[in-house]
């Protein structure tokens, strides 16, 4: 080749690379006149960054970083250049050199040095091979020095620029590890609310059990206040605040992820605000803001609100609401502000007692009794053996729309109504007035997902056993002493050992990345997913002892769920912030749906939510017909929360909120016939379920048939019934349950054992003695039928 030929050919490479590579071409051209030694000492350049590449005290977990993949290079129009400056390579060689560069023990320290230790170095030594090998043309560099390896003119360790040039394209995060760690460095939260630190702010904690009046008071300063803020764990809890504060003649808007109301006709806003916790604005400011349920900054999923509001509210008064395991916290994060927090400490304003002796059956209820479950099937299942009794009961559990568990609470409380008995879960541990005299523990087991997402049964916390049961005896119920059991009589002694235990200080608060750092980090990754930029998030960032990083699976959920719609970063982050419940899959859908609307920049209008939801909707014939119409109206609370957030695109808010009433009312019959539903279900669930085989049914005591065809349907409602190996299993397994729900006594229990030894004695003399057991199945026949 000419030299004009080399020249032109090294012009039209780029100019940040001729300097780059003016070593290699020059090695290139002194491979004519005999090689040159090329030791691991010939690239100082390498040597002397890697004391500085991997920066930080905190390893990253790498099994975090996915691999982009970089695309092996076609055919260039101006040929191969690095062929035509040496010549074309042979890729046995190359795939020989490779092989012994990756073998090579200095090299995989060296990398190890750049933060690629054995996991990821393989990694990119396969996605690099196949690079080199698959490539049609490789760059100039690259090539002259391949091509000097194979000549002995360079040393295989000269590759390692090359590699790690590559590696950092698979892994972008190893070029800007430093940057990230300061971008997720989260360890001095109260500056980032820079309103708040200008002013030097009165914090007063209210201290105290349920039902001791500290709300109260906190709510009085927020009324005689000139403006305010309240700020709560729930929307009921806002509306509450709202409608109270409007009755006593101060003006006051609610604002929550669905809602917005201003009371001013002219749409200005109110000097008061009632609204959720994350709903506040730490720019706004205020004469007194209340803070409710203070000890859920702890909450793993939604503590960083409650951290939010502590530090960022730019208020002359705050007033914290909450248990006084979180004195101590507050009082820690607050000394970082400078700021000094006055405890007052109240005591419960009615007496509460925990009971002797359990209920054990549901015959021995009473007005005003509550009883608390953990799961909707014991919710069904305890409804339907109430109504059984002749009772009529309440329901309230936490997938039920606002509206109808205020329905739900006002018959409850109505002296009028015959309803007197309330079947709940937790939900009613906060936001809701309810005339309860006795609270009845139906379990003390709550199932929960841990972080890995699988489900656990722990006993319920102190805090938790305190919350729900200081439920009865409310100062402002009819009922002015509460009292506390279980339903079985082998829970009140653990229930009696949880409510004596002290409550554990909460030790830290959480937190969130927000937008703006999230947009920073896909700065860094442009080409990362937002789920995998959320994983990298938490796993760089740095907080010390006094906060934690919430979970974020839900947000993850999210991400993943809508990762292949075209949507610009911050869009699929407020999508990704939209509260969903992931267990309903209309829901999880619909997300999909609004999401890939909103992409193609087609707006979400009413009468394309009705044609979506199959409006009109009808009064539910069963339980799964109520879940449904549950799950539609999650879905229009999704709209309305999105339609705050993207008006242009969500524009029929109101017409939606309207819509919403009306599904409301129509939940609202449907709970209110809830046993006549659980009934339907029954019946219907027991003509899909497969019979008992003939044989089996007729090794069944006659005192358990009746009850086995009644009973035979619990299965659907919740409970894991396994096929039995054998006829006494089952026998136990379903007596167990018919004990279990107060329709089978120990006595009747025993005389049914007695029968199955009899029977089973009588099957055995069959085969000898024909005949003998139709005697027995004639007194079967004669035992008077358990119902």
């Amino acid at each position: 080749m000419s030299f004009p030929r080399c020249a032109l050919l090294w012009a039209r490479l780029p100019a940040g690379r001729r300097a780059g590579h003016r070593a290699a071409v020059c090695s290139a051209l002194r491979a004519h006149r005999g090689p040159v030694p090329g030791p691991l000492g010939r690239t100082p350049a390498v040597a002397s960054a890697s004391s500085s590449a991997s920066g930080g005290s905190k390893a990253p977990n790498t099994s975090l970083f996915v691999p982009l993949t970089v695309k092996p290079q076609g055919p260039s129009a101006d040929g191969d250049v690095g062929a035509e400056l040496t010549r074309p390579l042979d890729k046995n060689e190359v795939k020989k050199i490779l092989d012994q560069f990756y073998k090579r023990k200095e090299i995989q320290k060296l990398g190890a040095d750049y933060g690629l230790d054995a996991r990821l170095f393989h990694q990119a030594f396969i996605s690099f091979r196949n690079y080199i090998l698959q490539s049609h043309s490789l760059d100039v560099d690259i090539h002259i020095i391949l091509n000097d390896i194979c000549f002995s003119a360079a040393h295989v360790d000269d590759l390692f620029p090359f590699f790690l040039r590559h590696a950092k394209q698979i892994f972008p995060v190893l070029e800007c590890k430093d940057d990230l760690r300061k971008i997720s460095d989260l360890r001095i939260p109260p500056n980032w609310y820079p309103e708040a630190r200008a002013i030097q702010r009165k914090v007063i904690f209210h201290s105290g059990p349920t039902n001791s009046g500290k709300t109260y008071h906190a709510i009085q300063k927020y009324l005689s206040a000139k403006s305010g803020v309240y700020c709560g764990p729930l929307k009921l809890l806002a509306h509450e605040i709202f409608e109270k504060s409007n009755a006593e003649g101060v003006p006051c808007d609610l604002v929550t992820g669905e809602e917005r109301v201003s009371v001013e006709p002219n749409g200005k806003q109110a000097a008061h605000v009632a609204c959720t916790v994350e709903m506040c604005s730490v720019t706004t400011p205020y004469e007194v803001a209340v803070i409710d349920e203070i000890q859920m900054i702890k909450d793993p999923a939604r503590g960083w609100a409650w951290t939010r509001a502590l530090l960022g509210l730019c208020a002359e008064e705050v007033h914290l609401c909450g248990e006084a395991a979180a004195i101590d916290l507050v009082t820690e994060l607050l000394y970082t502000t400078g700021e000094e927090v006055e405890v007052r400490n109240y005591t419960r304003l009615t007496p509460i007692s925990v009971l002797d002796h359990a209920l054990e059956s549901l015959d021995n209820l009473r007005p005003g009794d509550c009883i608390v479950c953990f799961s909707k099937n014991d919710i069904y299942s305890v409804s339907r053996q109430i109504e059984i009794r002749g009772l009529e009961s309440a329901v309230i559990y936490g997938s039920l729309p606002p509206g109808t568990k205020l329905a739900q609470a006002k018959k409850f409380n109505d002296p009028d109504d015959p309803c007197k008995i309330l079947v709940a879960t937790d939900a009613i541990g906060m936001g809701l007035n309810l005339s309860i005299r006795r609270i009845i523990f139906y379990s003390l087991i709550k199932p929960s997902i841990n972080e890995k997402g699988e489900k656990e049964l722990e006993p319920i916390t102190t805090s938790q056993a305190l919350q729900i049961a200081g439920r009865a005896g409310r100062f402002s119920s009819k009922y002015k002493e509460g009292e506390v059991t279980t339903m079985n009589r082998e829970d009140l002694r653990l229930l009696k050992e949880i409510l004596n235990k002290p409550v554990d200080p909460i030790k830290a608060a959480g937190l969130h990345p927000t937008a703006e750092q999230i947009e920073m980090f896909a700065y860094h990754l442009p080409d990362t997913t937002l789920s995998n930029l959320i994983d990298i998030f938490v796993d760089f960032s740095q907080v010390d002892g006094q906060y934690f990083v919430c979970n974020l699976d839900d947000f993850k959920f999210s991400a993943e769920l809508i990762q292949h719609i075209p949507l610009n970063l911050r869009v699929r982050y407020v999508f990704c912030t939209a509260p969903i419940n992931k267990r309903q899959p209309f829901v999880c859908s619909s997300l999909l749906q609004f999401a890939r609307q909103y992409s193609r920049n087609e707006p979400l209008t009413f009468a394309w939510l009705r044609r979506y939801i199959k409006w009109p909707l009808h009064p539910p014939n069963n339980i799964k017909d109520l879940m449904d119409l549950e799950a539609v109206h999650d879905v229009l609370d999704l709209y309305l929360w999105l339609s705050y957030r993207f008006i242009d695109m969500f524009p029929d808010a109101s017409l939606v909120r309207d819509l919403q009433k009306e599904l409301d009312g129509i939940i609202q019959e449907g709970v209110h016939n809830i046993t006549k539903l659980i009934k339907i279900s029954e019946a219907q669930r027991l003509l899909n379920l497969e019979n008992v085989s003939a044989d089996s049914r007729s090794r069944l005591p006659g005192t358990l048939k009746s009850q086995a065809r009644r009973m035979r349907g619990t299965k659907t409602l919740g409970y894991k019934a396994a096929e039995p190996p054998s006829p006494s299993a089952e026998e136990k397994s379903l007596a167990s349950r018919l004990v279990q729900q107060g329709l089978l006594t120990a006595d009747m229990l025993k005389q049914l054992e007695k029968e199955w030894l009899t029977q089973q004695t009588g099957h055995g003399r069959d085969r000898t003695e024909p005949g003998t057991s139709s005697k027995g199945s004639r007194r079967k026949k004669k035992e008077p039928d358990s119902d």
